[in-house]
């Protein structure tokens, strides 16, 4: 791969790998970075869904447990966890969306929205209260956000050791006096996790990783909702589209997964390329949900396909097949929830805004400013949240 590529790839990734797909003559091509990524949506979906290339433990998880079984518990219990727990989201979001400033800036400003929002659900305030104040510092300090700076990633390390040994603490007193119901993530991963199968230490790891599963994801599609629909609505006039729409929309343009990787099991020809065993192929959500032929002007930024027929091509923004994320639909209720409490009754515009991404462990936004000014007496429209 070239340098320039590299640099290419660097400066715009989502670009780059467009372009990438164009000139391949094969139906595959090789990324920047290394490893091979499908051109087309029809041998995507396969890769997606064949058993051949999804067997086995999730790579999601690591090897934090034991068996996939493991896993598909996990992801339930959490799913359920938060399902249950929407009210309780709602309200905070109320709150957090009254408390924040007129002129805010993003992704940051989202990211300790989303985070107030989700904050008891993911550790409940009885916690002990070292074990919240670090988390709290995690937050701000590059463990849950990925830090762009080595200084900062060094002292993130750092913190992060610390949190987990609290955690890992505070896992061993609940374990030795269980809640009758779970009343954050952490209850409901205890309630899946068997102490037989999983140590302390390894369900503390695995709380933080759900935390940073959940939080980051969430916080950066809100943002890219927010983004795309000022810069799609510049008048003074309220949003034309629903909130659920704006969102599906946000997450087709500019899905935080960007790329899914499946291990070549043996080797295989696949779309005119030879691969051996171990070797990495990637499907590109962004890619699928781009695809030429299979969109109406794919490039557009067009909520209102939603409503269209035949709008529609390949839909992927949280994987698709056996290892599709479990909590989907959660996720999609608590975007459209927190987009609806931003625009209610609220007037929103951007600057300084960019639809090319800033790729960390997804797909986020550059820096933005919003300016939400309330709508005194916003229309019936408004108040229901569009």
């Amino acid at each position: 791969m070239r340098i320039g590529e590299k640099r290419r790839f660097r400066r715009d990734p989502l670009k780059c790998i467009d372009t990438l797909r164009h000139h391949s003559e094969t139906e595959v091509f090789r990324l920047p970075h290394g490893g091979y990524c499908v051109r087309n949506a029809d041998l995507a979906q396969t890769l997606l869904r064949s058993p051949e290339y999804n067997t086995g433990k999730s790579g999601f998880f690591n090897e934090l447990l034991p068996t996939r079984h493991a896993q598909v518990e996990v992801g339930h219990a959490v799913r359920n966890f938060l399902r249950a727990a929407l009210p309780r989201y709602r309200a905070e979001l109320t709150r957090a969306v009254t408390a924040l400033p007129e002129v805010s800036r993003w992704p940051a400003a989202g990211d300790t929205l989303v985070h107030r929002c989700l904050a008891d659900l993911l550790l409940h305030p009885e916690s002990p209260a070292r074990t919240g104040g670090l988390t709290d510092r995690a937050m701000r300090g590059g463990v849950v956000f990925h830090a762009p700076r080595a200084w900062r990633r060094a002292r993130a390390e750092f913190l992060r050791a610390k949190l987990l040994t609290a955690l890992t603490e505070d896992v061993r007193q609940r374990r030795e006096h269980p809640a009758g119901e779970p009343r954050d993530v952490l209850d409901a991963l205890l309630a899946a996790c068997p102490r037989t199968e999983v140590t302390d230490r390894t369900l503390a790891e695995l709380h933080l990783m759900m935390y940073r599963a959940i939080v980051v994801p969430i916080s950066a599609s809100v943002a890219w909702s927010v983004l795309l629909g000022c810069l799609h609505q510049p008048s003074d006039a309220p949003w034309p589209w629903p909130a659920d729409q704006v969102v599906r929309e946000a997450l087709r343009y500019r899905p935080v997964p960007w790329l899914l990787g499946r291990v070549v099991p043996h080797a295989v020809e696949i779309g005119g390329v030879a691969f051996r065993p171990g070797d990495l192929l990637s499907v590109s959500p962004y890619l699928m949900h781009h695809e030429p032929g299979r969109w109406t002007a794919p490039d557009e930024f067009r909520p209102e396909r939603w409503e269209e027929p035949g709008e529609h091509g390949s839909y992927v923004p949280f994987g698709a097949g056996p290892y599709i994320c479990a909590g989907a639909a959660v996720a999609q209720t608590l975007l459209t929830e927190s987009l609806t409490a931003l625009t209610r009754d609220a007037r929103l515009t951007v600057s300084g805004g960019d639809t090319r991404t800033v790729i960390s462990e997804g797909n986020v936004p550059r820096p933005f400013v919003l300016h939400r000014t309330p709508r005194h007496g916003g229309t019936e429209h408004d108040r229901e949240g569009r």
